[in-house]
């Protein structure tokens, strides 16, 4: 867990939402010189804490709805801090919670050094990430499919498969196996979606390495290192590709290199280790 411990003149906490967002702005001595209900409008905020641009600190809960506003602070040269939700133990946990109380405690987090910090992932490459979190959820989904075959597999006391059935091989003649017919056509929808699901990921992954290839992934390791992780065969299924840019370069190789990295293997298993 890693603190914000920068001290500033002017700590500013914003509870966001969607549409609005509560704004407190704190002193040093912790008084309370902004509290604002408003729309979550980049001009307006900017006009909110003009008098208090000098030596101003924002930090934001880390939700869906950050990008923006994280943007607009570097856009203006305004010091910006992504607390990490999950560590924010003093908004999850508090008895009373409001937007007003909450704003007000991540400026006091802030003023008092003890903010956790989550990573600002860079605006370059924040879509190819959230591609990767979309293959997740696709993943997951073909997941599910698969253990409701082999549970109503169970279900029946029929024999086992013989192998995995992630694997296409492994999935001849499944839906044959179940006399009931309300129950092999369940099956049969469950193999068509994953029919389907195949082909939509491996479409997905291709188009991730292909993106992933063409962004700069400037690594902050020490080259061997990064050699190292090179020299390591790695899988695409399961593996969070280009979640972190230090990774990239061993990945995908430098930046506009079309050929496919030696080491990189994409299959068509799409395995989701249970857990």
């Amino acid at each position: 867990m890693r603190f914000y411990t920068r001290q500033h003149r002017y700590h500013c906490g914003v509870d966001l939402h969607a549409r609005t967002m509560y704004v407190v702005i704190v002193d040093q001595a912790g008084v309370v010189l902004v509290e604002r209900n408003m729309k979550t409008e980049g001009q307006a905020f900017l006009q909110l804490v003009a008098p208090y641009r000098e030596d101003l600190v924002v930090a934001v809960e880390c939700i869906f709805t950050w990008y923006w506003l994280a943007d607009l602070c570097a856009k203006e040269g305004i010091a910006f801090v992504l607390g990490h939700a999950l560590y924010m133990k003093a908004i999850h946990g508090g008895k009373a919670k409001n937007d007003k109380i909450d704003a007000h405690k991540i400026a006091a987090l802030l003023r008092g050094g003890l903010l956790p910090q989550a990573y600002v992932y860079p605006p370059a490459m924040r879509s190819t990430r959230d591609v990767l979190r979309r293959r997740l959820h696709l993943v997951r989904k073909r997941a599910e499919l698969l253990s409701h075959i082999i549970n109503t597999n169970s279900q029946c006391n029929l024999p086992d498969f013989g192998g995995r059935i992630n694997y296409k091989v492994h999935r001849t003649d499944i839906a044959q196996r179940f006399d009931d017919p309300s129950v092999r056509k369940s099956i049969e929808v469950d193999l068509e979606l994953i029919e389907h699901y195949d082909a939509l990921i491996q479409h997905l992954e291709l188009y991730i390495v292909r993106t992933a290839k063409s962004q700069s992934c400037a690594s902050q390791r020490n080259g061997s290192d990064v050699r190292r992780k090179a020299r390591q065969p790695l899988r695409l299924i399961g593996h969070p590709l280009c979640l972190r840019p230090d990774l990239c370069r061993a990945v995908v190789g430098p930046p506009g290199d079309s050929a496919p990295h030696p080491n990189l293997q994409i299959t068509d298993a799409h395995d989701v280790p249970s857990r």
